[in-house]
């Protein structure tokens, strides 16, 4: 399959994962969860970043993302930990855990299989398996999906999740068309410039995959930030060395209020500079659906830059380079 196949069947992929999560079994916590860690990096990772600003306001204990070996020293039997690996083989991730069982934390596994499945068996872990043998970050839409199932057993959100998945899924089947054109316009206007993502806090996750994905597979460098942070730094950056840059605001109806009159200002100072900026507004009512609606285009986006770059958007030679050569250390 190409990516382009990948990224149309993003909502089949969500229905799927839906199915999965509800027929999902799990037992009950050994001991009281005080808080929350989520481990994995890249595709697989990317989801915790995400959904870790979807909840933030839901979940009564602290929650956070790590992307890599080590793990911090909060970590004990009243920590859940969230290992997501789509290949199962993530070296880094497949470490976290091994020291998070040491210190007798509550892991749970999202996976296709390798490695990581068979720790989640002979430990007798909670796990849920996804569908394997594709890119990991073409199936976004399975292993982020599972992480709100994840905390439903868990008792730390209810079920109301669900809806806002479906109501996503029709939105995102009825706007199909449309996000393709908008996307291909994007596309069109960030050629052959480094791209530049600037949202508000919150939303940070979203931005992330955007650049993520630009990076995989179109092949181009790219950065973003958030307001109101990049207000107390960055901004001052756009005095020098700004030839080539386009900049794409990814906006939302629901971002807090202060924070849209300061992508209002942002706009206006960083036009001075360059005339390539995009704004992009999300569509949807809850954080699921919005966010969702921006991953996708941003999806599309890096499959139609990948096309105007002529190169092949599943290929990550690079990476598989680097990993062959830490499998021999």
């Amino acid at each position: 399959m190409k990516m382009n196949n990948y990224i149309s069947d993003f909502t089949n992929h969500l229905n799927d994962a839906l199915s999965i999560g509800i027929s999902a079994k799990f037992n009950c916590a050994k001991s009281d969860i005080n808080n929350i860690l989520i481990c994995g990096l890249g595709g697989s990772g990317i989801g915790g970043s995400i959904i870790t600003d979807i909840v933030n306001d839901v979940v009564s204990v602290p929650i956070t993302a790590t992307k890599g070996y080590e793990v911090p020293k909060f970590v004990n039997k009243n920590t859940l930990v969230i290992a997501c690996s789509y290949s199962g083989n993530t070296e880094e991730t497949i470490e976290a855990v091994e020291k998070c069982l040491k210190k007798n934390a509550e892991v749970s596994v999202i996976t296709s299989g390798g490695k990581l499945k068979e720790i989640a068996l002979e430990k007798s872990l909670n796990h849920i398996i996804i569908p394997g043998g594709h890119p990991p970050r073409a199936m976004f839409g399975y292993g982020f999906t599972e992480l709100f199932f994840v905390l439903k057993n868990y008792n730390l959100i209810n079920n109301d999740f669900e809806n806002d998945f479906k109501n996503a899924i029709s939105l995102l089947d009825k706007e199909k068309e449309n996000i393709k054109i908008l996307a291909r316009s994007i596309a069109k206007k960030l050629y052959k410039k480094t791209p530049i993502i600037y949202t508000c806090e919150g939303f940070e996750g979203v931005a992330i995959r955007f650049r993520q994905q630009i990076n995989e597979n179109s092949k181009m460098l790219c950065w973003h930030h958030v307001v109101p942070e990049m207000n107390h730094n960055e901004l001052l950056g756009w005095r020098t060395n700004v030839e080539g840059l386009a900049v794409v605001f990814l906006r939302n109806k629901n971002d807090y209020y202060r924070n849209q009159t300061r992508l209002d200002i942002n706009k206006s100072v960083i036009s001075k500079y360059t005339d390539d900026i995009l704004e992009v507004w999300s569509k949807g009512n809850s954080l699921i659906e919005t966010s969702l609606y921006h991953i996708n285009v941003g999806d599309w986006v890096s499959w139609y830059l990948s096309e105007h770059n002529n190169v092949d958007a599943i290929e990550i030679d690079v990476i598989d380079f680097l990993k062959d050569k830490l499998s021999k250390i």
